[in-house]
């Protein structure tokens, strides 16, 4: 049987600047997903510098600082069965030039830096960046009325 998974999407200032968010939460929901989580903040460098981590000694990570902190980012906590690879399918790969048409990044970006959205590679990660973002109470749990038709062969 499939697993639930959480995982968190960050949509980026480009997305904000260029009135993207309506889509982009929009096509998260038409594929099933739950919204438990969401939120508009402004970035500041500690949390930009963990979350970036892996990238914060490389020379062009003072640009992604910068455009990460040029205006407030929206941080989502979705869940649904196989969310972190159903939401990268959505999203695209990070080399938004090289994502096909009809993802997030293939349809509005052409770049590495202003791709539009974060999204968690996978599940340790996922769980990680939530709590990055989310205190406990900003997640919720509540019932969907389409979940059955959405998981048909899943059902519990």
């Amino acid at each position: 049987m499939a697993t639930q998974e959480r995982s968190l999407i960050i949509i980026k200032p480009d997305a904000i600047q260029r009135n993207l968010t309506g889509e982009i939460i929009k096509r998260f929901e038409q594929k099933g997903l739950k919204i438990i989580g969401l939120k508009m903040m402004s970035l500041e460098d500690a949390v930009i510098e963990e979350h970036y981590a892996h990238i914060k000694d490389k020379p062009f990570f003072p640009g992604i600082r910068d455009f990460m902190k040029a205006c407030p980012v929206i941080v989502m906590a979705v869940e649904g069965i196989n969310a972190v690879s159903a939401i990268r399918l959505i999203v695209g790969p990070t080399k938004a030039w090289e994502a096909n048409a009809g993802t997030l990044r293939g349809d509005f970006s052409l770049s590495t830096q202003s791709n539009i959205v974060h999204a968690s590679d996978g599940v340790e990660a996922a769980e990680a960046e939530i709590t990055r973002f989310f205190k406990a109470e900003e997640l919720f749990t509540y019932a969907k009325i389409d979940t059955d038709f959405i998981y048909a062969e899943h059902k519990k």
